[in-house]
């Protein structure tokens, strides 16, 4: 965790998410930070419930009533890491400001990473991946739904082609992190 804390009250947090389309390298990105930072990771998709899974498993996208809940309980669970003074990073789509803006309703900060590039760079590590619940052809209607962070989000953009390595070490300096923080708890 970062900053200074008074006796009897939580150390500052750091919150981080790093966001993108399916198959963009969210959760590979976010688990670096987690292991160069000390942020506690944790990955969106496991906080679906099992009807949101089965319906993109099925192919059909998830519409804003179906996400809501879904994006509740992150902001919750950033809001609860906060108060008990642990710094988190979170892998999580994050697609349209207004998702973004419920993520922000949690802890007392969020700060975004975008993985954004070219659909065909996507499009070839989604064909790559196993085991994943989210087939391919979903690409298109995340891209479709993705809205492009506004210039007052002060989100931090990475292109996509960069290989994990370098987009780690890109969010970690770009957010301005301290390598090997403790995660509190």
């Amino acid at each position: 965790m970062t900053g200074e804390s008074r006796p009897g009250t939580p150390a500052a947090t750091r919150h981080v998410v790093v966001m993108g389309v399916s198959g963009a390298g969210k959760t590979t990105v976010a688990q670096g930070i987690s292991a160069r930072t000390g942020l506690a990771f944790a990955e969106a998709d496991e906080f679906h419930s099992p009807a949101n899974v089965a319906q993109m498993r099925a192919g059909v996208p998830l519409d804003d009533a179906a996400r809501l809940p879904w994006l509740r309980d992150l902001a919750a669970w950033m809001a609860a890491r906060s108060a008990e003074g642990v710094s988190t990073v979170l892998a999580c789509s994050a697609l349209k400001r207004s998702y973004r803006d419920v993520l922000r309703q949690g802890p007392p900060s969020v700060e975004f990473v975008h993985l954004d590039g070219p659909a065909e760079v996507i499009r070839d590590r989604m064909a790559r991946r196993a085991g994943h619940y989210m087939p391919a052809s979903l690409l298109e209607s995340q891209l479709a739904t993705l809205e492009q962070p506004h210039p007052d989000e002060s989100v931090l953009v990475l292109d996509v082609s960069l290989t994990p390595d370098e987009l780690v070490s890109a969010a970690v300096d770009g957010l301005g992190l301290r390598t090997g923080l403790p995660t509190g708890g």
